[in-house]
């Protein structure tokens, strides 16, 4: 084995990849792992293809945006994308070492057509005019800690502008006389919620001052903040520290409830003593996702993650503490956020709990060792049939997705999962300095674990844990390279802080799939054949999915009873382009369809 970007070569890439199509892109873009835990091994890498088959490039223009389904929805915007998702897309791929895809996201949703024009009608959000408003969006909180792992200082510092339009585009949501933001449950992308059943729409759910919004707005006025201070403006770094800290004081007074120790919706209409929902929400961990300070004695909210009567479940958590009246209301039909565990929710109550282990006073309530069992139940419910899998929402008690609709829920991308192994379990915490903080979360029993070749403001970082020093033969205790060279060790699992140096750009030359066109796009190529299944689609054979177990019915294209002795398929590229090498993937299911004797290219 050979080293990565100068790193080191200890584990087995090959084995650890096998069964990932397009191996070779893995090898360059992505961190390995190697922990005891092997159904949160076996997950990390499937969140990784799935990663990259959301990743649709859109032509020269605008690069490459994530999408959250595979296949086009009616109230995407252009090219497919969908803002809800959009922090967790950005966030998630901080970890790939070309940072092209990361920062083509980011300008996708910031200067690209997520700033087009919007129909203001209901079924895409009537209050907002463009894409990147129509669900809420925590877009400079996910660019700073993208570039807290890139260290691309002059691209982050490059859209301050954008990320200050993007935040006072909510202007129209804020209410003054409260100093917080509004929304409608449907447009945090949460419908049928326990606050949605107590209006008068239990779909979109009635208007209120909501701890997603508010939590989302604080984060992005520090990101503001600390991206003007890199940029040398003071004066928008005071605005927007000034702006955070009155979402704060506001949140306390008007959102948290003393009484159950949680931050909770507050209806705006028709609620003139401003009650308070009586149903805890999972939404109410989000202050914490993002670093809101708040009284020590308010942490005990964590003790519910662990309670059978608040958000505990076999697959969860759930996402309307069990108490509730509305707990699991109507459930049987999507899409409710009364109950089912959604991993949109978890992963972002992860993240919460990650941040108060690690940067909050010690408290009582929720440990290492909570945080790993909430992760491996995360991990165990992404299965299906014993495969890795992961579609909308989850039942919180039973071994089933609930919400997994055929040709339109699988391998949803509206999550994170890697970021909270690497950022959370293994405790990388980067930082805006030229250092690099180690402090993992994983189980003291636990004799190795590894992350190989993480590519860390331009330079590979590998953390090894070797207890007896027998696994990996390269010392005992836990160590830090840095670039190859052990930069940094301890005798024990701990925090421990290594020295990195100055951010440095690498370049990485990954090959552009130009033919894929997933979302149908009519300015992307265009497939035909001389003869089509009726049960298949052209479109399909370019949809940029490479199928690595069984493929499903509608991701194929066949000539299946074809009357023709020999057919052709073709794919127009709509304009010249150039081809360094094409790759065909044939299929075929031992009964009608076979793989083709021979073929021309």
């Amino acid at each position: 084995m050979s080293s990565s970007a100068g790193g080191t070569a200890i584990l087995d890439r090959g084995l650890l990849l096998k069964g990932l199509e397009d191996q070779s892109w893995f090898e360059k873009n992505i961190p390995l792992l190697d922990i005891p835990d092997k159904q949160i091994q076996e997950v990390y890498y499937y969140r990784w293809q799935t990663y990259k088959e959301h990743l649709v490039y859109t032509g020269k223009e605008y690069g490459y945006m994530a999408n959250e389904f595979l296949n086009p929805v009616s109230y995407g915007a252009p090219y497919g994308g969908i803002v809800a998702a959009a922090g967790h897309h950005i966030t998630e791929g901080r970890w790939i070492r070309d940072t092209r895809y990361g920062q083509d996201i980011a300008k996708y949703w910031l200067a690209g057509p997520g700033q087009f024009p919007k129909p203001t009608r209901d079924d895409v959000n009537k209050d907002t005019s463009d894409w990147a408003h129509e669900y809420s969006f925590w877009a400079a909180t996910a660019l700073w800690k993208q570039y807290l792992v890139t260290g691309d200082k002059d691209f982050v510092v490059g859209q301050l502008a954008n990320l200050v339009k993007q935040y006072r585009g909510w202007d129209n949501h804020y209410a003054s006389s409260l100093g917080l933001y509004w929304q409608v449950p449907v447009w945090d992308a949460t419908e049928y919620t326990a606050a949605s059943y107590e209006s008068s729409d239990p779909y979109h759910g009635g208007a209120g001052f909501r701890p997603t919004i508010n939590s989302y707005q604080y984060g992005d006025a520090i990101a503001i903040a600390k991206i003007a201070a890199l940029g040398g403006d003071s004066d928008l770094e005071n605005e927007y520290r000034s702006r955070a800290e009155s979402l704060r004081i506001a949140m306390q007074k008007h959102l948290c409830d003393d009484e159950s120790n949680f931050y909770k919706h507050q209806a705006r209409d028709d609620n003139p003593s401003g009650s308070l929902l009586s149903t805890r929400e999972i939404m109410g961990y989000l202050p914490w996702m993002f670093g809101m300070p708040c009284d020590k004695s308010q942490l005990a909210a964590f003790s519910q993650l662990k309670d059978p009567q608040g958000f505990l479940s076999d697959f969860g958590p759930t996402t309307a503490e069990r108490r509730s009246k509305w707990f699991m209301y109507e459930a049987e039909n999507c899409c409710r956020w009364d109950g089912p565990s959604w991993p949109f929710a978890t992963s972002q109550t992860l993240t919460a709990v990650e941040n108060v282990l690690h940067d909050y006073p010690v408290q009582k309530y929720i440990s290492a060792k909570d945080y790993y069992e909430m992760l491996h139940r995360y991990a165990q419910t992404q299965h299906k049939n014993g495969q890795p899998y992961v579609a909308e929402a989850h039942h919180p008690d039973e071994d089933k997705w609930m919400y997994d609709g055929y040709n339109h829920s699988e391998d949803y991308n509206h999550s994170t999962f890697v970021d909270n192994v690497l950022a959370g379990l293994i405790g990388i915490r980067a930082q805006s300095v030229e250092t690099i903080v180690i402090n993992p979360l994983t189980p003291s029993d636990w004799d190795y674990f590894a992350v190989e070749n993480l590519a860390y403001h331009g330079h590979s970082i590998t953390v090894l844990w070797d207890r007896t020093g027998s696994v990996y033969n390269r010392g005992e205790g836990l160590r830090v390279h840095v670039d190859g060279q052990v930069a940094g060790s301890r005798e024990t699992i701990g925090l421990i802080k290594v020295e990195v140096g100055p951010s440095v750009p690498t370049p990485v030359s990954s090959q552009i799939n130009i033919v894929a066109n997933g979302q149908r796009d009519p300015r992307l190529p265009l497939a035909f054949a001389s003869y089509t299944s009726p049960t298949d689609d052209s479109m399909w054979a370019i949809n940029g999915m490479i199928f690595r177990t069984g493929i499903p019915q509608n991701s194929r294209w066949t000539t299946y009873n074809s009357p023709n002795s020999k057919d052709h398929f073709a794919v127009d590229l709509r304009k010249d382009q150039d081809i360094h090498n094409v790759r065909l993937f044939f299929y075929g299911d031992s009964d009608g369809v076979r793989i083709p004797t021979s073929y021309e290219l």
